[in-house]
């Protein structure tokens, strides 16, 4: 497993100080982000997920604890639009690059708007995937909105 990715490689660009975190990743677990929690001795509401979203048609990122659900709704106002859903895995791992369950929002082949659970800012440092099945790479909240050019919102139900 490499920690080298197209993620961090981006969040170097972007002039970012972040840590690497390995662990071994569980395609069968439940919930994907939890596991990585777990495996890496860290608070799941530390843990952020990366939920890809199509906000009426156009794709968004949309990153959140991995101890909470998502609004769809939230999101949807959050992008100026009327109704979001779930983009479906295949569409996704296009999009970005990456494989489900390594999605990172940095570093993806293309470019979306993206919005970061404004709860992640009560955090010195928040965990987020960085780009392979395994890699989680720990930041400032503040860098991570900085890298991705995000905003910070309420995201979660």
């Amino acid at each position: 497993m490499s920690k080298t990715t197209q993620a961090t490689l981006a969040l170097k660009r972007a002039g970012v100080a972040f840590s690497v975190h390995l662990y071994e990743y569980h395609p069968d677990a439940a919930r994907i982000g939890l596991q990585a929690a777990e495996a890496i001795g860290a608070a799941p509401e530390r843990v952020l997920k990366t939920l890809m979203v199509e906000v009426d048609g156009k794709p968004v990122c949309t990153v959140i604890p991995s101890d909470r659900e998502l609004s769809m709704k939230k999101v949807a106002a959050a992008f100026g639009g009327k109704h979001a859903e779930m983009m479906k895995p295949e569409a996704a791992e296009r999009l970005t690059g990456f494989h489900v369950g390594g999605i990172s929002p940095f570093g993806q082949k293309r470019k979306v708007p993206a919005a970061i659970e404004e709860a992640a800012l009560a955090h010195e440092e928040v965990i987020i995937n960085g780009g392979q099945r395994g890699v989680m790479v720990e930041l400032a909240p503040a860098d991570a909105l900085k890298a991705l050019g995000a905003k910070a919102v309420s995201l979660i139900a």
